[in-house]
């Protein structure tokens, strides 16, 4: 099973979100910097949360209680010293470093208000933002985004190498949805763009935050009503199909390297080696 899958690890306390109800949780909280690019600091491969000093500001965002504990997430310019993207975090602390970097880069942008233009300001530590001109609230914005394990009818997974990627990475096909589609229509588009696959079957697997910068990932599996690939040579550079035992085998010598362990995109592999 995903590790996104069962209860949150993150107690978000919505229910202790005042002035004093936030200071009081900072006085024996853990602090996590994160910098412009979403990476937090680190310490020995570890996310480095350190206990709060001096008094808590109106930018630092409130994450909830982790492990007994108040997380507070606080933005910096720059880091020094050892950092880690929320990817690399172990699987034990997702929950609370995805929830920092999601939130900590779409608080940085500061965002005007939708009604009236003016600049909002943090409100219950960081969860939303209200408009100090005309009261419009705002919660951070997510953008949706799908992500398919594809098998042909003779069972073998497609897998393809995005035009970004080195030599040898591949994943299964990926996209955003798009204004006024389901998440299913966004699937069928996707696939048929990206590598000319028309699915027959789609069912919904799990899904997983993608704070990169602000993205939950929707995960399906679907079947190919046949083995043909129409690459568009544009995002996508490379297709393949695979049986386990031709998988194994690439991933053996090295010709090809999977997705990380704690990805959707793992999951869902992992879900077809696993399902003979």
């Amino acid at each position: 099973m995903s590790y996104w899958s069962g209860p949150s690890s993150l107690d978000r306390v919505a229910d202790a979100r005042s002035d004093a109800q936030l200071d009081e949780a900072w006085r024996r909280a853990l602090v996590l910097r994160v910098d412009g690019d979403g990476r937090v600091a680190a310490d020995a491969g570890r996310p480095a949360a350190v206990p709060a000093t001096g008094s808590r500001t109106g930018d630092d965002i409130y994450l909830g209680v982790f492990d007994g504990r108040a997380w507070f997430a606080r933005s910096v310019p720059e880091l020094v010293g050892e950092s880690i993207a929320w990817r690399d975090a172990p699987p034990d602390e997702h929950d609370p470093i995805a929830a920092a970097v999601f939130l900590s880069r779409w608080n940085r942008m500061a965002p005007v208000c939708e009604r009236c233009g003016s600049p909002t300001v943090p409100d219950l530590g960081g969860v939303r933002r209200v408009c100090p001109s005309c009261g419009w609230i705002a919660f951070a914005r997510i953008d949706p985004c799908v992500i398919v394990a594809i098998t042909d009818p003779d069972d073998r997974l497609l897998l393809a190498r995005n035009f970004q990627w080195p030599v040898g990475r591949v994943s299964i096909i990926a996209g955003f949805v798009e204004a006024g589609e389901s998440v299913e229509q966004a699937c069928h588009r996707e696939v048929a763009e990206e590598v000319g696959v028309t699915l027959e079957s789609l069912s919904y697997v799990s899904s997983q935050p993608w704070p990169m910068p602000r993205s939950l990932m929707l995960g399906f599996e679907a079947r190919a009503v046949d083995s043909r690939i129409n690459i568009d040579g544009d995002e996508i550079l490379a297709g393949t199909y695979y049986t386990r035992a031709e998988l194994a085998a690439a991933v053996s010598i090295g010709e090809v390297v999977l997705p990380g362990g704690d990805s959707i995109a793992r999951h869902l592999i992992e879900r077809w080696l696993s399902s003979r």
